[in-house]
């Protein structure tokens, strides 16, 4: 790729950028009140992080199987209120031991 080709879709990759963020605030100049579209507009970083991540979850290992148990680890804590670090750590050590489960047989 040159450098002009390069350019080239920097200046696009940019352009997007910029209109997706600049046309909401051009097109709604009130306050939004409903709290319908209040709520779903609240979700979006949410679902977008998930979205982003729960793949990245499931690939990142050797084994599927490993990835599975780590991944019902950390859902499990988190969903009974253990701390972030406390989540991060056992599913990491459940994936670690999972995988050596799985490479001896």
């Amino acid at each position: 790729m040159d450098s002009y080709e390069f350019l080239l879709y920097l200046g696009v990759m940019a352009g997007v950028t910029y209109l997706v963020r600049a046309v909401p605030f051009v097109l709604v100049k009130n306050k939004i009140e409903n709290k319908y579209v209040r709520s779903f507009l609240g979700y979006i970083p949410y679902a977008v992080l998930a979205a982003m991540t729960i793949p990245g979850v499931f690939y990142s290992t050797r084994y599927f199987l490993s990835a599975v148990c780590g991944f019902v680890t950390a859902v499990l804590l988190a969903y009974f209120g253990k701390s972030l670090i406390t989540v991060a750590l056992s599913a990491s050590l459940a994936v670690f031991v999972s995988g050596i489960v799985i490479d001896c047989f």
